[in-house]
């Protein structure tokens, strides 16, 4: 007698699943605010910094340009901080704490917008490069290096010779050189997380290269990509208040940096220091709680630092 032949289809090699933690990244981050005093600290500054810039135009008591006059019909030029004016007046008479209020909308419409745009653009190149590798990773790091060579402040400045000063302009600047750190922390991530089996199984069951990238790359370097989004809005914040204080930020919205700029183009930084010193505290205190709440993040990058 012959032998039995086996019919049974052939199975297909299982998915094995990225291991994924036991905890999210929102309870993980949780679990790290009330371990991390600074990083609570930092999360409730951030939320009051946020309502402010929402609710400004309710908050300040004044338009950022008009002029205040005493009873004499003057101008109340360089006035210290009074009842009618918390934080005091410029040399023009212009209430500063209502520009300083004012000032918080803008400050984070360009941080948060530019880094949504930087981690936008600077993760989807990286995972591109990381997860095909050999010329397609070439091709894209020559671009990143290109990107590099180029000067922040001279680029910022050109462009705003050619183009006129606004917000957007200062958004597109932020986005333009920023991406390219981005694109190379993402990206050696991804090196890493290609070669292992779970991505090996993907590709025999037949997932198409978006899927994969998309469905299981990703989500394994989405702490990664939100930690460096809180950093990139640190920097926006910084380039921001860095351009308005050379004079190229967009001349009919309130900022920090514009504020100092006049503050220093009139000759007042001396002896008006209720002019100088809330919007410098102001850059200080914003730029802190998110360098705290970016604390918390770390730990959920790098699990070695929750065992401190």
């Amino acid at each position: 007698m012959g032998k039995a032949i086996d019919v049974t289809p052939e199975k297909k090699p299982a998915m094995i699943e990225p291991k994924k933690n036991s905890q999210g990244i929102g309870s993980l981050f949780l679990k790290n605010l009330k371990k991390d005093k600074l990083a609570l600290f930092g999360a409730i500054l951030l939320v009051c910094f946020i309502m402010i810039g929402i609710f400004s135009d309710s908050i300040a008591p004044h338009e950022p340009r008009l002029r205040h006059y005493n009873e004499e019909g003057q101008i109340r030029r360089l006035e210290p901080p009074s009842a009618a004016h918390w934080l005091g007046t410029t040399d023009v008479g212009r209430d500063i704490y209502s520009q300083v209020i004012l000032g918080t909308r803008t400050a984070l419409t360009v941080g948060i917008l530019a880094a949504l745009l930087v981690t936008f653009v600077g993760a989807t190149v990286g995972i591109i490069a990381g997860y095909f590798g050999g010329i397609v990773d070439a091709i894209l790091m020559r671009i990143v290096d290109f990107f590099y060579a180029i000067p922040f402040i001279p680029f910022v400045i050109v462009l705003a010779a050619v183009l006129k000063p606004s917000m957007w302009n200062v958004i597109l600047a932020v986005s333009m050189l920023s991406w390219r750190t981005v694109a190379r922390l993402v990206r050696s991530q991804v090196l890493s997380i290609a070669k292992r089996p779970f991505i090996k199984a993907a590709k025999v069951t037949g997932a198409g290269h978006t899927r994969i990238m998309f469905k299981y790359i990703l989500p394994n370097v989405i702490p990664l990509i939100l930690l460096e989004m809180a950093f990139m809005v640190n920097f926006a914040i910084m380039a921001e208040a860095s351009i308005a204080f050379l004079g190229f930020g967009d001349p009919n919205k309130a900022s920090w940096g514009q504020i100092l700029h006049i503050n220093f183009l009139t000759g007042n930084s001396r002896n008006a220091w209720w002019w100088t010193a809330p919007p410098g505290i102001a850059i200080v205190l914003l730029l802190v709680s998110i360098f705290f709440v970016a604390r918390a993040l770390e730990e959920i990058v790098d699990p070695r630092l929750r065992r401190r």
